[in-house]
């Protein structure tokens, strides 16, 4: 069976498919005149309103920076935007807005996750190598973990790689929710990378002429040379990315490359990084070692994503060109986890004890993201995830770099950056991407651990998605 690609499953009449198999159901109440169509939260109880005027009254606010809670106040969000943040009560002056009575909880920014893979992170091993694959039944997969992810209380995350354009535009539609996302396209690797998911059978489209599963499915690029690799960039860009992942070093989940290898030449990855600097964004790469990070480096790459194996050598170069690291903490085995794999990441674990502390001591810019890949049921652990931190960061900073400083990451695509905005901040001017915390964060982060507790409200964009404070 020929598998077809996600761009010719999700046509229009695809996208309501997609929605009505995610069993989202259509009984928002109308909120200042929305329609009634706009759908549901899948947590029960909840809906998803149209933005308006609400009022959060009487809340302390992380504003995304500030070590300390400010004193209690109110926030007036206007459509999509915060537009007025007051130590007096606003309700009166607003009689038409709706009022959510914050009794000294704390209001947040929404999180931010800068490594996710919406649609590999949905689905197992065996869902991607089912030859009869089909869009009908894995589409729900893909549609509740975006859901579930928003109602955790990320309400924006940068994809990392695979078949996204067609699942953002069906959330940006309101189709399912989800957070914004910051598509990359697929991912582009060289032949024997780390994008190289070839099957045994499947030979090189330069040498037999048949592109591979993956590439079908939008998940990789296989490109060499110099004007392969422009092109690939430039088809993600025309479909639109807002940053382009390029695979410069081994990795652990694929079968063909060790982990110390390193991939793309300079040449190759300089082309990348004019063709995605010609359109104001910029180039983000896989990479463990210094050797393909220092490449990487002088290539002019601005975000080195995972780096758990990197040397002081290193980080010090990447302090001095104000290049970001993007990564995680590492967890041991899962049971789910290939052998392969496992023996892989041997070396990647015992290095990130190292590399956290060097990093954070020579100041480089640090973004975080959880990477789970084709193990669905790792993503309920996408909060606890950010408790890892606090072996290395305070709850200060672990707050602030998964709402403020990701959100500076995101800015770095520029005018690619699909949500004009500020985000990760509760400032007068902000985007609405908020959360309501049942207690104080920096004194109890581990409050964040449980968002099913103890998140009251989720906004996104000025749309309530989650309200326990109605029940």
């Amino acid at each position: 069976m020929r598998t077809r690609s996600l761009s010719a499953l999700f046509t229009s009449f695809s996208l309501l498919l997609l929605y009505a198999l995610a069993g989202c159901s259509t009984h928002a109440e109308p909120e200042n005149g929305a329609s009634d169509s706009t759908p549901a939260a899948s947590d029960a109880g909840t809906v998803v309103t149209e933005p308006g005027s609400v009022i959060f009254e009487n809340v302390r606010i992380f504003d995304g920076q500030s070590e300390s809670l400010l004193p209690p106040s109110s926030v007036l969000v206007e459509e999509n935007k915060i537009v007025r943040i007051s130590p007096e009560s606003l309700s009166a002056e607003y009689p038409d807005a709706r009022i959510i009575q914050g009794d000294g909880y704390t209001l947040m920014p929404g999180l931010i996750d800068v490594h996710v893979h919406l649609t590999f992170g949905s689905l197992s091993m065996n869902d991607l190598m089912n030859p009869d694959l089909s869009m009908d039944d894995l589409a729900p997969k893909i549609a509740q973990q975006s859901t579930d992810m928003l109602m955790r209380g990320f309400t924006a995350v940068r994809d990392a790689g695979g078949p996204i354009f067609e699942i953002k535009y069906a959330i940006d539609r309101g189709m399912f929710p989800g957070p914004r996302v910051w598509p990359s396209g697929a991912t582009i690797s060289q032949t024997a990378g780390h994008g190289d998911f070839r099957l045994p059978s499947e030979r090189s489209r330069r040498f037999f002429g048949e592109p591979s599963r993956a590439e079908l499915l939008g998940a990789t690029f296989i490109a060499d040379g110099r004007d392969e690799v422009l092109t690939a960039v430039r088809e993600n860009l025309r479909f639109g990315a807002s940053q382009i992942k390029l695979m410069a070093g081994g990795g652990t989940s694929s079968a063909y490359d060790p982990v110390d290898v390193t991939q793309y030449t300079f040449d190759e990855m300089r082309a990348a990084v004019e063709a995605a600097e010609d359109w104001g964004t910029y180039v983000m790469v896989h990479a463990y070692t210094p050797r393909a990070i220092q490449r990487a480096i002088e290539a002019g790459v601005k975000v080195i994503e995972h780096g758990q194996m990197l040397d002081e050598e290193t980080i010090r170069m990447m302090a001095e060109n104000d290049v970001w690291l993007g990564s995680q903490v590492l967890r041991e085995s899962t049971p789910d986890m290939d052998p392969q794999r496992v023996e892989k990441r041997k070396p990647v674990l015992e290095g990130q004890a190292e590399m956290w502390p060097l990093v954070k001591e020579l100041g480089v810019r640090v973004g975080f993201g959880t990477d789970f890949l084709f193990e669905p049921d790792l993503n309920r652990e996408q909060n606890s995830s950010i408790l890892q931190l606090l072996e290395w960061y305070s709850p200060h900073q672990v707050l602030k770099m998964v709402t403020y400083d990701n959100a500076q990451m995101l800015a770095l695509s520029g005018l690619r950056s699909p949500y004009q905005g500020t985000l990760g901040v509760v400032e007068e001017g902000a985007l609405a991407d908020l959360i309501l915390v049942n207690g104080d964060v920096l004194e109890n982060i581990e409050l964040i651990g449980d968002p099913e507790a103890n998140f009251l409200v989720i906004m996104k964009d000025g749309r309530i998605y989650k309200n326990m404070l109605d029940e």
